[in-house]
């Protein structure tokens, strides 16, 4: 069911399937992670798709209920899915897919839509990767913002795949009557792509913290080295600033003031207190 209207809702969910009030509830909200809830005589399932826009470099998560029964397979979903459109292809191709069950047909709906996981996770990595050289490159503080945005993604697409993942595998321990056994190697195929694309998506969150890291740490070293370069010119200009606020006084009576070599005697001694300050920085290795 595409976006279906109340009426068609009434007919279908309520009056020709008697589906579960709280089931229908759930296909009606949104539902932030899946879910697997076992009825009377069917399952009922909350999928997440991630459709990948390779223009834009985005991506969309669309939210798929399903509906699994001995002999009925019902999907509700409010956006075009490439899953179920890929599903319906295969049993275009091979009508036999449909006689093979509603489990088996679920499967392929399943397999099409964690297969989709992978083009937003191959753009994940062409991310990670360019911010891992310009770390090697010339690495700016502008890149944070990027890749803050980048870990959210990443950890979005990984809070939908996590339990997807579980709900799968409880499919995989034959916890529901509905799936028959002859099919359990095929969900655990679906098991094993999800597996993987959690552990790349485990492996790009972590490449991105350490990156992450590296960069504040680099932050944090050339905020340093700008206050020691300040903190030296400070220090260094002190013995000018203390003699010019010595004879800056408004006394009559001072006889450097009087002295003729006055000035380049004041002159000389602030040049020398200078350089004393800059080799014994030097010295200490500050410099």
């Amino acid at each position: 069911m595409l976006a279906p209207t109340p009426a068609e809702r009434r007919a279908i969910l309520e009056e020709t399937f008697h589906f579960h009030p709280l089931a229908i509830e759930d296909c009606l909200t949104r539902l932030e992670l899946p879910k697997v809830e076992v009825y009377e005589n069917y399952l009922f399932l909350t999928f997440h798709e991630v459709d990948f826009n390779r223009e834009t470099e985005s991506f969309e998560v669309h939210e798929m209920d399903m509906f699994i029964g001995k002999n009925f397979l019902v999907t509700f979903h409010e956006a075009p899915l490439r899953s179920i459109q890929a599903a319906i292809d295969r049993c275009v191709k091979n009508p036999t897919q449909i006689t093979r069950g509603p489990d088996r047909v679920a499967h392929s709906i399943l397999d099409a839509l964690v297969d989709n996981y992978l083009p937003v996770l191959n753009s994940f990595a062409d991310q990670v990767n360019e911010f891992e050289r310009l770390l090697v490159d010339d690495l700016r503080s502008e890149s944070l913002q990027r890749i803050m945005k980048l870990k959210r993604e990443i950890n979005k697409v990984g809070q939908i795949i996590r339990p997807q993942r579980e709900i799968v595998h409880r499919f995989v321990r034959s916890e529901f009557p509905l799936i028959r056994a002859k099919l359990i190697p095929y969900y655990r195929d679906v098991y094993d792509h999800l597996t993987r694309y959690q552990d790349l998506a485990d492996n790009y969150r972590d490449s991105l913290n350490s990156t992450l890291e590296v960069l504040l740490s680099f932050s944090a070293n050339q905020t340093s080295e700008v206050v020691k370069v300040l903190t030296l010119i400070t220090v260094i200009s002190t013995p000018a600033t203390i003699i010019a606020s010595w004879y800056g006084m408004n006394f009559h009576d001072m006889p450097e003031v009087n002295s003729p070599h006055g000035y380049w005697v004041a002159i000389l001694v602030t040049i020398l207190s200078t350089m004393a300050f800059v080799w014994w920085f030097k010295k200490r290795r500050w410099l």
